[in-house]
């Protein structure tokens, strides 16, 4: 190793932080230091090999074309440092540290609940932060360690590990049937009410189906729109329509006679789970934590399977 890349390695470090904060002062944050000798340590750095890395303006920080460049060869040589310390960590003590996570109401009170205090009792030294939002929080930027994605993905430059999948199906209250009658075939839907799931802007218009081979993509209509599973299934408990929901989120409601499957031959494409992470470098809090969600995940899944479910492979949008 040349004497001249020693001396850079702590001022590539501070580029990163700043580059992925997409701002001095959240990179001089997350690094504990003024932002002052940030700026000028970084200032240095570009002096020093003859090229601008940053365009710096009030309101943000922005990368040249060969700042970019750079940013994607130094990020890897940081990611794997602090991979390598963490690791060597491990054998010292314990995981610990702060886990951020990204993640939705409907997941987190379905999936992670369950599973958490567990968790949380076997690794008392980590702490957890969530924010449980429909927005896509950028992981680098805001400094999150794990996004958990439900659906198809965009494109990205994260790295991305599929967790599990998980079913869903149509359910109503018994009272709503007794009302309405009873459905026999997917065509029956376009006389229901429809709770639909999404914005209001990319509202559903349509559900797909699946009964073995056979698919059918059925019109609906419908007075409710929401952009929370959980409330969807309180309304068709409450007897106002016919929801699609999660397997497992509706599992104690049927328990409790509150709901009944409608169409059971017929199943709602699957849905994929993914995490997303900055990096496939993670430390050992974010490797135990999704290993422990992927295992509660293939349980549920083993579950689904035993009951005889239905398992296309089409996906639904992301929600």
């Amino acid at each position: 190793m040349s004497p001249d890349l020693v001396e850079l390695l702590p001022e590539i470090a501070l580029f990163v932080a700043v580059a992925n904060a997409k701002s001095f002062s959240r990179g001089a944050r997350a690094l504990g230091m003024p932002v002052s000798t940030v700026s000028r340590r970084i200032l240095a750095l570009e002096r020093r090999i003859g090229l601008q890395l940053l365009v710096r303006s009030p309101r943000a920080v922005e990368l040249t074309a060969v700042g970019l460049t750079y940013l994607e060869r130094c990020r890897t040589i940081v990611e794997a440092a602090e991979t390598a310390h963490a690791e060597l960590s491990e054998h010292i003590t314990r995981p610990h540290g702060l886990l951020r996570v990204s993640t939705t109401p409907d997941f987190t009170l379905t999936f992670l609940t369950p599973l958490f205090a567990e968790f949380a009792s076997r690794y008392p030294e980590i702490s957890f932060e969530f924010d449980l939002s429909p927005r896509h929080v950028d992981l680098v930027a805001d400094n999150f360690d794990v996004a958990i994605r439900i659906g198809k993905l965009a494109d990205s430059q994260l790295t991305v590990r599929r967790l599990g999948m998980l079913e869903g199906g149509l359910y109503a209250a018994p009272a709503y049937l007794e009302r309405h009658g009873p459905l026999s075939s997917p065509g029956d839907l376009a006389r229901c009410e429809c709770i639909r799931a999404g914005a209001a802007r990319a509202r559903q218009t349509t559900w797909d189906l699946a009964k073995g081979k056979s698919r059918i993509s059925v019109p609906i209509r419908g007075r409710f729109v929401a952009n929370n599973l959980r409330f969807v299934l309180e309304l068709a408990a409450l007897g106002v329509g016919i929801g699609m929901v999660d397997v497992a989120m509706a599992r104690a409601a049927v328990a409790a006679g509150t709901l009944v499957r409608v169409l059971p031959a017929w199943s709602p494409p699957p849905v994929l789970v993914h995490a997303l992470t900055p990096s496939r470098l993670v430390p050992a809090k974010t490797r135990l934590f999704l290993d422990c969600l992927s295992e509660h995940l293939a349980l549920g899944e083993a579950a689904s399977a035993r009951s005889g479910m239905q398992r296309p492979s089409q996906l639904h949008e992301p929600r």
